[in-house]
């Protein structure tokens, strides 16, 4: 458990308003995240028709979520305000430049103040401290949709498409291929919670968190770690890479380099299992981290990943907003 979550609980005993927030897949237990999947596939079903609207009042009706972006987001911004409004809700949208945080107001007061007007925060910040500050001082729930460290949303949505083609993800492997990143560290700590091998193959320059990858292991979950992408993928259920190069990576040419070795081409998918899945969070750079022939296969689930952003992250809006009965969302018979 993180050490501001730990902060706010002990501040925050005995009292049954204390909000929950969501700021990486290690807080949560393994039971409340099979629990905020099983909702948001519940909730997937009936919008697309496959089961009958059993809860015609819908659950955030007059609630309101703001989304903070210090970093521009295509995915993390659409998913989260049309999952919200689906939900009955509205949704404003700030960014660094909106706000009075571009101009040096703390992250404290801004908490504060926006904990008066909206329901639950999101946020995709630049600065892992902003968002531990941001749920240390804010009175709703806040939602990490990207930091440098971590990003757990994307996660809930890749082992939500795995079950979807596959079934049940644990005791599965997947193998992770590039840049130990932040989305690595997040799939780490799903390793743990979910039950599935994980094999990671990078340069040892970009190793994923030593911190993370010892926190996972501790909690029982299989890691390997190796620089050889030949040894991760073999007989690897799902295949998932990332960028090379993100926004605030400076060495663009260097990484590019370092990283050829571990482009996911048609020889490396070869070598997992026949009916392995790929994965990648996008944007994607074809012809980089892996080849068009890769992503446009049919082994490519990575726009239902897409798509699975809005839903994973409903099941979490419910979770974080509905009180004692939020399980019963999405699920047959009368809440």
């Amino acid at each position: 458990m993180s050490a501001v979550l730990t902060d706010i609980r002990a501040a925050t005993a005995g009292s049954a308003t204390a909000p929950r927030h969501f700021l990486n897949i290690r807080d949560l237990d393994a039971t409340t995240l099979r629990q905020i999947l099983d909702v948001a596939a519940g909730v997937k079903a009936m919008q697309q028709g496959r089961r009958r609207p059993l809860h015609p009042a819908a659950p955030l009706a007059g609630r309101t979520l703001g989304i903070l972006l210090s970093k521009p987001s295509t995915r993390t911004r659409v998913s989260f305000e049309v999952g919200v409004r689906q939900l009955g809700g509205d949704a404003v949208i700030l960014t660094s430049a909106e706000t009075q945080l571009g101009r040096g107001e703390s992250v404290a007061d801004t908490a504060r103040v926006l904990s008066r007007f909206v329901d639950a925060l999101v946020l995709r910040t630049g600065r892992t401290a902003a968002l531990e500050d941001l749920a240390k001082w804010s009175s709703v729930p806040v939602i990490n949709g990207l930091t440098p460290d971590s990003h757990p949303v994307q996660i809930l949505a890749d082992i939500m498409t795995f079950e979807e083609h596959r079934g049940p993800i644990g005791g599965r492997t997947v193998a992770w291929i590039g840049d130990g990143n932040n989305v690595a560290s997040s799939l780490i700590e799903a390793a743990a919670r979910f039950g599935f091998r994980l094999r990671l193959a990078t340069p040892p320059s970009l190793a994923p968190s030593e911190r993370v990858v010892a926190w996972a292991r501790a909690e029982g979950a299989d890691i390997t770690l190796t620089d050889d992408p030949r040894e991760a993928v073999a007989g690897a259920d799902c295949v998932v890479t990332d960028t090379w190069v993100s926004m605030s990576d400076e060495d663009a040419a260097e990484r590019i380099i370092l990283l050829e070795p571990y482009r996911v081409d048609t020889a490396l998918m070869a070598r997992a299992a026949p009916d392995a899945l790929f994965m990648h969070c996008l944007p994607a750079h074809i012809g980089e981290e892996v080849t068009a022939e890769v992503f446009e296969s049919r082994a490519s689930v990575v726009f239902d990943e897409a798509e699975n952003r809005l839903h994973a992250q409903k099941g979490l809006l419910i979770w974080a907003l509905c009180g004692d009965a939020w399980q019963t969302y999405g699920q047959e018979g009368e809440r």
